[in-house]
């Protein structure tokens, strides 16, 4: 059995899912690996992968999307090109973790999809929306990686498709404790710009990490640490809470551990927006911007502010077998399996 697994490498949610489930999908069947994004600083270990540039988003240095440096980024006659070089008829599945070249090359093929991922979620009008629903965005979520059989993870099961969170052995694997510091990570805001607002808090310690950092420095109460897998780790681990950006996997990762969480959404990004809405909805914390209110906000949130925790976490053993089983289903028929039957044997 042969299958192609496509990754957005843009954010660590992505490839942090990826490290989990290949493990799983290696036992079973070779499997090629696709990972497109031109700002991954991510990579998979031990795993041969094939690069693509594929499609990502830039970010201004306050927090929010940069149309125009997205749109000057864009290499549209390249991603053509890209999609023209995979041949989906020679696998037996195509898996696309909302990474657009991959999809697109397996939408119009026989050969059978699966999209695994956060942003297949939002396929359902069940996930939660913000109060002001963009439908430019909702395209695009539709639009960017289709595939015939969406499987999305979100905090909660919204609809019959949608699983719980994917978290990774080494969030697993921790041994959470309640430190006197709070670990930040707000990687579209710079860290000059953060420390400036924390410092205001002498009482508690700030570890922030950040991509604009090379080597780490102090600054009173604040620290800022260039992004690094362990050390982020052991910050986590011990912190008192988390303040991050809304994206799934990490506020995942800190409800998951116990950690207090604030969440503060990219501006103009309208997942995060979506994610921020079912945060909210769930009772935790959420700040849209930081301005002259954010110091009595962050008070607010240290002082009062509930725990909210995860309620379950994805098997990936299971996830596993469902996608073998599938896939072994579509090749012994005719005709392919319908999306309600592949849909109902997740839940």
């Amino acid at each position: 059995m042969r299958i192609l697994y496509g990754i957005q490498g843009t954010g660590h949610g992505h490839i942090s899912r990826a490290k989990e489930i290949l493990p799983k999908l290696t036992e079973h069947a070779s499997v090629d690996v696709l990972l497109s994004g031109y700002n991954c600083r991510l990579h998979l270990d031990e795993v041969a992968v094939s690069r693509k540039r594929g499609v990502s988003l830039a970010y201004n240095d306050q927090g929010g999307v940069s149309f125009l440096e997205t749109a000057r980024s864009l290499q549209p006659v390249t991603f053509l090109k890209d999609v023209q070089t995979i041949q989906p008829r020679e696998y037996d599945l195509v898996i696309s973790d909302y990474e657009p070249i991959t999809a697109w090359a397996s939408i119009q093929s026989e050969t059978p999809s699966i999209g695994l991922s956060h942003q297949a979620s939002f396929l359902s009008e069940k996930s939660p929306r913000p109060d002001r629903k963009s439908y430019l965005s909702e395209a695009v979520l539709k639009y960017f990686a289709p595939v015939q059989h969406p499987v999305g993870f979100h905090f909660k099961r919204y609809d019959s498709f949608i699983l719980p969170p994917v978290i990774r052995g080494e969030i697993r694997n921790l041994i959470p404790v309640t430190g006197n510091h709070v670990t930040v990570y707000l990687p579209s805001y710079h860290p000059d710009f953060l420390a400036k607002h924390f410092q205001e808090f002498e009482s508690i310690e700030w570890h922030i990490f950040s991509p604009l950092c090379e080597k780490s420095y102090q600054s009173s109460n604040v620290i800022v640490h260039p992004v690094g897998n362990r050390p982020f780790l052991e910050s986590l681990e011990s912190s008192r809470g988390v303040i991050a950006g809304a994206g799934f996997e990490l506020c995942a990762e800190s409800m998951f551990l116990g950690k207090k969480l604030l969440a503060i959404p990219i501006k103009n990004q309208y997942e995060q927006l979506c994610n921020a809405a079912a945060l909210k909805q769930m009772g935790v914390h959420v700040v849209y911007e930081i301005d002259q209110t954010f110091t009595e906000r962050i008070h607010h949130w240290i002082d009062d502010s509930s725990l909210i925790t995860l309620d379950e976490s994805a098997n990936i053993d299971q996830l596993t077998q469902l996608i073998i089983r599938y896939t072994g289903r579509v090749h012994s028929r005719t005709e392919k399996i319908s999306a309600r039957l592949f849909n109902a044997s997740i839940t």
